[in-house]
């Protein structure tokens, strides 16, 4: 039986969802288990602002988001021009007080 493939966590801003999909494209083709956020909202409007979204449903998906971090052996940040909103910040801070190795695309 071949090795468990490796399974990565990408964090970053839902505005840049095109730049998430083609990193989830790019290493899942590599063969990596890919654990992504989910666009919820419309494609015209990529932040998780919209109000068919609650508050409570956003701090949901963060506790969510943390916990693809537990499940992953490595996370990859999605950081285009270097922008590392709030939400990503703590995630990162989060991934690495787990230990888990962080890398970023884009400067960071």
């Amino acid at each position: 039986m071949p090795p468990r493939p490796e399974v990565v966590c990408l964090c970053g801003s839902l505005r840049f969802a095109e730049e998430l999909a083609e990193a989830t494209r790019v290493l899942t083709l590599a063969g990596a288990i890919v654990l992504a956020p989910v666009v919820l909202d419309r494609p015209s409007d990529l932040a998780v602002t919209d109000e068919s979204v609650s508050e409570e449903q956003r701090t949901a998906l963060g506790e969510l988001h943390l916990r693809r971090i537990d499940l992953a052996d490595r996370v990859l940040v999605v950081a285009p021009g270097g922008h590392l909103g709030e939400s990503t910040r703590r995630e990162v801070a989060y991934a690495r007080a787990r230990g888990k190795p962080v890398a970023f695309i884009g400067p960071a």
